[in-house]
């Protein structure tokens, strides 16, 4: 059996658990602040980050791995004696990590098959999960590539930011825009669409948005199977579990779990955005 690891970017957010038992190696997004350049999870922590966002006077800016750290982690496999690697990265439509990857895979002899993953979070460990059962099954690399891309056009994304005013800061939206939703308590419903978050809807107050998303959950669950659903959220654990305790009671017997966002999904949509995301079968 072929000795295989798997590669992707802290946008996964994954824990140490899931990384020893799938042998996934991460590299880390970075955000830059004002005072420096921070990599996630290894010089920021969550709790870190937010606090200096709430005192940042500019909003910070994010950064992919750079090729030469991704060539560095090939050559790293390939004397570990790892046949080929699977490099899942976060969405092209949001960083050019994927892209990178693929330029890095051209300059080894190493076998690394880049993945757009065309989201973010939760669906990428359900990638990861599958791509690791098909290969126990004794696939082939192509095999679960092809399935892995399929997964692409059935994973789901949706999040409701608490306010504009970060997706203002990083120059999302304009200040009038953020102005009349704080006015008319204004939520926006933002969403995947072909790897690119799209605003999809926008409706007076968080009920009406959390509804939105949740018929769209529906709908899957209704045309298919949704086994499981994760509660996300950028440092509002609190409201992630509401919204988990929601599904349940609606769905007792839906697997839920409450999980936390990349940062650098917290720099655009800012502090207290929540939102729900799954894989329909």
């Amino acid at each position: 059996m072929k000795k295989i690891a798997w590669i992707t970017d802290t946008a996964a957010q994954l824990d140490e658990a899931f990384v020893q038992k799938h042998n996934v190696y991460v590299l880390p997004l970075t955000v830059v602040f004002a005072d420096g350049t921070y990599r996630e999870s290894i010089d920021l922590t969550q709790e870190e980050f937010y606090g200096k966002l709430r005192s940042a006077k500019t909003s910070p800016k994010t950064s992919q791995p750079a090729i030469g750290e991704m060539l560095a982690l090939y050559e790293e496999l390939e004397a570990q004696g790892y046949d080929l690697a699977i490099a899942l990265h976060l969405s092209s439509g949001l960083s050019g990590t994927f892209e990178s990857a693929q330029s890095a895979s051209e300059m080894t002899d190493f076998k690394v098959y880049p993945v757009d993953s065309k989201i973010g979070s939760f669906p990428m460990v359900k990638m990861i999960e599958a791509g690791d059962k098909l290969f126990a099954e004794g696939k082939e690399a192509e095999e679960v590539i092809a399935a892995i891309t399929d997964m692409t056009a059935r994973s789901h994304l949706s999040f409701i930011p608490s306010s504009l005013e970060q997706l203002h800061k990083s120059g999302r939206v304009s200040g009038t825009q953020t102005f009349l939703s704080n006015l008319l308590n204004i939520k926006l419903v933002i969403s995947f669409e072909e790897g690119k978050p799209v605003m999809k809807e926008k409706v007076r107050s968080d009920k009406r948005a959390k509804s939105k998303v949740m018929n769209a959950l529906r709908a899957d669950m209704a045309a298919g199977a949704v086994p499981e659903v994760a509660a996300i959220h950028c440092n509002n654990a609190a409201d992630a579990e509401s919204w988990k305790n929601e599904l349940l009671q609606e769905f007792p017997d839906l697997k839920v779990q409450v999980v936390q966002l990349s940062v650098c999904v917290g720099v655009h949509a800012g502090e207290g955005t929540t939102g729900l995301s799954w894989v329909a079968y």
